[in-house]
């Protein structure tokens, strides 16, 4: 039993051994902080409830629908005020108009919200649409602006949105979003205030400098409201900041959201070949408005592949659209191509080439009534069984269509016979006596001297061959009307419609329109 006991103390002697670190061990050089102890520099103090709980933990919890969503990423300051107030009552006090507005953004609202978060922008922006086109993306304002975010043609080419014979990318879902939010960030960059950017986006970045600098001058403030500006930009915030607000909460405005659950409407597709916009949507399952809807920059009947090689679908119908395009075994995608216009042509010529009545060329290519097709535009026109040709990317991307006028009108002088009046002159030539009257600077009632030279501007029809032959600096001579038209003295050709004024007390001199 003692030898026992012995045995027990030498094995914890033993073990206590195995515990001690080596001499040279990495961990053991300098101070042992292990077996150094650390006192509070003054006496200790419990623990409070306030010093707990300074912080609050995030929820974690997903966003109920879109719309709370976009609550949450409410970022931009509130703007108060009579103007926005007005505005609260124009939107909460026509419910039809909100519901139609609303229920055409589900389209559109998910992608638009991602690509803000992606970048770090306000969720407000989102609403942007609302004021600028109602999320309508076929609009068009007075001043040319098209597209749900209203690019104008010189500011959508300087983001990169193609305008051509084919399409419109101002109106394109994704691409005008790209731009919209890329230009509202450079305008934020400019002026560090969103309430400015959005000044900016409406009036115009120039417009808002030369403001502010007109305020700093006049030792004004520079913020929205202390700015003077056009109506127009004046109520544009706060339209903005009534939708936001009518969203945030609804129940106070008496106001109805329908519900835009929070997933993505839609898919984008690849597209390798050209295909006909009716093809793609009976493949998809889907109505061809509804494919127009997500794909509104399309012209023509035709996706071409080199210029738009992705397309939006329904978000369930992408993949019956990938599937059935796969088993598709009944000819070419493309019943239509595209044929650069190798001269001046009037449509008649163009359609009998094409192998077309004029009517449908007409109806397809856009082609105004009285109008030729100028040399190089790109006319779309039904394409032959065995072209296995796709159209390039440069006709794609670049192909334009322009007019002339058939008919163009030309400076003559005629010669006034016996008891000829303004009235009688305009009679023989099928014009008007005021225009008469306004050429040679003279009354309605006014009669000519027998041989007085009378100024006329009479119209020309002019052949595709005439035209091809006629540049704006030898313009071909008119005919003379009549037998009692002298020598005539053809000046600078102009449009019919073209309004004829001959300035005062220089009807003897020849004048260029």
């Amino acid at each position: 039993m003692r030898f026992l006991h012995l045995l027990m103390l030498a094995s914890l002697l033993w073990l206590t051994g195995c515990a001690t670190t080596a001499p040279g061990d990495a961990s053991s050089s300098g101070t042992d902080l292990a077996h150094t102890p650390l006192y509070p520099a003054g006496p200790l103090r419990p623990i409070t409830a306030g010093s707990t709980g300074g912080r609050m933990v995030a929820g974690i919890d997903a966003p109920a629908d879109l719309w709370d969503r976009i609550r949450r990423g409410f970022a931009m300051p509130d703007l108060d005020g009579e103007l926005v107030a007005d505005r609260e009552q124009w939107y909460a006090s026509r419910p039809d108009y909100m519901q139609r507005m609303t229920e055409r953004s589900r389209k559109y609202l998910f992608h638009i919200v991602e690509e803000l978060e992606r970048r770090g922008m306000p969720t407000e922006l989102a609403l942007l649409p609302y004021i600028e086109s109602a999320f309508n993306p076929q609009a068009v304002s007075s001043a040319k602006a098209a597209g749900m975010w209203q690019f104008m043609p010189a500011t959508g080419t300087y983001f990169d949105l193609k305008q051509n014979a084919f399409r419109d990318d101002r109106r394109d879902v994704l691409a005008s979003t790209r731009a919209a939010l890329d230009y509202l960030q450079k305008l934020h960059n400019m002026f560090g205030d969103w309430h400015l950017a959005l000044a900016a986006y409406n009036w115009g970045e120039g417009s808002v400098s030369r403001a502010i600098a007109r305020n700093e001058k006049q030792g004004l403030g520079t913020t929205y409201p202390e700015l003077t500006m056009p109506a127009e930009t004046r109520m544009y915030v706060p339209k903005l900041q009534a939708v936001k607000n009518i969203v945030a909460d609804p129940e106070r405005f008496g106001a109805e959201l329908p519900l835009i659950l929070n997933h993505p409407y839609f898919q984008s597709v690849e597209i390798t070949r050209d295909i006909d916009v009716s093809l793609v949507a009976s493949l998809a399952g889907i109505r061809e408005e509804d494919f127009r809807a997500l794909n509104p920059s399309l012209h023509r009947p035709v996706i071409l592949a080199a210029g738009m090689p992705r397309i939006l679908l329904p978000w369930d119908n992408a993949q019956v659209f990938r599937r059935n395009l796969e088993a598709y075994s009944e000819g070419q995608y493309a019943s239509w191509t595209v044929w650069t216009v190798p001269g001046n042509m009037t449509a008649a010529a163009a359609a009998q080439h094409a192998g077309m009545s004029e009517a449908d060329l007409r109806q397809v290519n856009g082609i105004p009534p009285r109008m030729m097709i100028k040399a190089g535009s790109a006319l779309m026109v039904p394409r032959a069984a065995t072209t296995r040709q796709d159209v390039s990317s440069h006709l794609a991307d670049n192909g334009q269509i322009a007019f002339t006028p058939e008919v163009v009108t030309r400076r003559t002088t005629v010669r006034a016979g016996k008891r000829d009046t303004v009235a009688s002159i305009a009679q023989r030539y099928k014009v008007s006596a005021a225009d008469v009257a306004d050429w040679n600077d003279l009354k309605t009632s006014s009669r000519f001297k027998p041989g007085e030279s009378v100024t006329m501007y009479l119209p020309v029809r002019l052949t595709a061959q005439s035209l091809a032959r006629t540049s704006p600096r030898q313009p071909v001579a008119a005919p003379a009307p009549s037998t009692r038209t002298a020598a005539s003295r053809p000046g600078a050709a102009r449009p019919a419609a073209a309004s004829a004024r001959a300035p005062a007390k220089v009807r003897a001199q020849p004048k260029r329109r």
